[in-house]
C-alpha cells in the first residue's frame, strides 16, 4: 500500500458513485483525509450509493472520511464546504472536479434548462470550486486541481451531435489550462483527466445503453489509478495538461490493462472509446 497521500486532504465533488467514489477509495488506500460531497444524501432506488455509504467505504479502506451534502451550483454552499474541510483537517491539498451533468442531444432537442444545468454542474462548478479552493491550496506543499474533462477537440464530429454538452465539458478543460498559467507561480497544478475507453458508471448504464454497452468498457478504478499517479507527482512537474488515463498510466510503466476490463473475456480492442476520443487512439 502506498502512503503518498497519507495525512493529505482530498475534496471530491460527485463522489457518491462511479469515478468519484473510485477516486475516494484510492485516496483512502493511502490514508488520506477524504471529503465526499454530492447531492446523494439519502438513498435513491434508481441509483446506487450515497455520500454516507462511500464514507463508510473510505473508513474501511484506511482513510479519514468527511461526508458533506453539496449542490455544486450553490457557490455559497461550496465556500462553506471548503471552510468546513479546512476546519476539520487543517488544510486542503487536492480538489477533484468530478460532478457532472450530461444530455447528449442536438440543439433542437436540448431544452434551455438542460443547457443551463450542464453548464452549471460542469464548467461553472469547476470554476466555483476551484475559486473557493485556491486560497487553501496555496498553503499545501503539493497542491493539485483535477477536473474530469476531455482534451478539447474541435472536430465537428464532437460538436454537431451534442454541442451544448461538448461546450460544457470543454469549458472545464479550458479553465484548467487557463488557471494553470494564472497560478503557475503559486505552484498549484491544474489538469484535466479523461478516460480513453467507456467507463462502467450509472450514467452509462442508465443513459447511454445499459449493461450491453457498459461491458464494453472499463471499471472506474483505471481513472482513479491514473488520478493517483497525477496528484502524487510534484505539482510543479505537470500543469495545464489534458490527459488520458491509459496514456498516463503507460508513462508510469503500466502495459497490461486487462484487470480494468468489465468483461474479462473481451480484449482491449473490443472496448468502446469514450466520448471525445478517436477510435484509433490507444
Amino acid at each position: 500500500m502506498s502512503t503518498h497521500l497519507r495525512g493529505r486532504t482530498v475534496f471530491i465533488t460527485g463522489a457518491s458513485r462511479g469515478v468519484g467514489r473510485a477516486i475516494a477509495l484510492r485516496a483512502a488506500q493511502d490514508g488520506a483525509n477524504v471529503v465526499i460531497t454530492g447531492k446523494s444524501d439519502t438513498p435513491d432506488p434508481r441509483l446506487p450509493g450515497t455520500i454516507h455509504t462511500v464514507a463508510e467505504e473510505v473508513a474501511t479502506a484506511g482513510g479519514e472520511p468527511l461526508a458533506l451534502p453539496l449542490d455544486v451550483r450553490d457557490a455559497e454552499a461550496v465556500e462553506a464546504a471548503m471552510q468546513t474541510t479546512v476546519e476539520r483537517f487543517g488544510g486542503l491539498d487536492v480538489l477533484v472536479n468530478n460532478a457532472g451533468a450530461i444530455h447528449l442531444a442536438g440543439t433542437l432537442e436540448t431544452p434551455v434548462k438542460r443547457f443551463d444545468l450542464m453548464h452549471q454542474v460542469n464548467a461553472r462548478a469547476a470554476f466555483v470550486c476551484s475559486q473557493a479552493a485556491i486560497p487553501h491550496l496555496k498553503q499545501s506543499p503539493n497542491p493539485h486541481v483535477v477536473s474530469l474533462a476531455p482534451p478539447p477537440d474541435l472536430s465537428p464530429r464532437w460538436l454537431a451531435g451534442h454541442a451544448a454538452y461538448t461546450l460544457s465539458k470543454y469549458g472545464m478543460s479550458l479553465l484548467m489550462m487557463g488557471m494553470a498559467e494564472e497560478f503557475r507561480e503559486s505552484g498549484i497544478a491544474f489538469n484535466a483527466l479523461w478516460p480513453r475507453t467507456l467507463i462502467d458508471t450509472a450514467a452509462v448504464r442508465n443513459l447511454l445503453g445499459g449493461e450491453g454497452v457498459a461491458r464494453r468498457g472499463r471499471h472506474p478504478a483505471i481513472v482513479a489509478d491514473a488520478w493517483h499517479e497525477l496528484v502524487t507527482t510534484p505539482s510543479t512537474q505537470r500543469s495545464g495538461a489534458c490527459l488520458i488515463d491509459e496514456h498516463l498510466l503507460h508513462e508510469q510503466g503500466v502495459t497490461d490493462f486487462s484487470a480494468y476490463r468489465v468483461d474479462p473475456d473481451l480484449s482491449d480492442a473490443d472496448l468502446y472509446p469514450d466520448l471525445f476520443i478517436d477510435g484509433h487512439q490507444g
